[in-house]
């Protein structure tokens, strides 16, 4: 199974800023199969900002993070993570997980 998770703030939408976000939703996936979404919420001394690299993080097992914005700093600490990451300007979540599936979400 595939885990995307996408940064989701105001839990309906696909929003900026992934190092402070708190409200993610979390997409299995199986095959071609996309089940429904659960939302994380996380303390803001959980964000990914501050998060400590070697340490445990509620995101660890997310396959892929995609988001409307985040600096290289964060991609780059997500990638020692084993998360992949992909910036789009798509704001509905299932549309960029189904286009990311079909491999035509496109990182911008």
């Amino acid at each position: 199974m595939t885990l995307i998770a996408l940064t989701c703030q105001n839990r309906r939408d696909i929003t900026l800023h992934a190092g402070q976000c708190r409200k993610f939703l979390i997409y299995p996936v199986q095959g071609s199969q996309i089940g429904e979404p659960r939302l994380l919420e996380l303390p803001i001394e959980a964000s990914l900002h501050n998060s400590v690299a070697g340490q445990p993080h509620a995101l660890d097992g997310v396959d892929c993070l995609i988001s409307g914005g985040m600096g290289d700093g964060l991609s780059r600490k997500l990638a020692q993570r084993g998360i992949q990451t992909c910036l789009t300007t798509e704001r509905d979540p299932l549309v960029a997980v189904q286009r990311h599936l079909q491999g035509t979400l496109v990182d911008e």
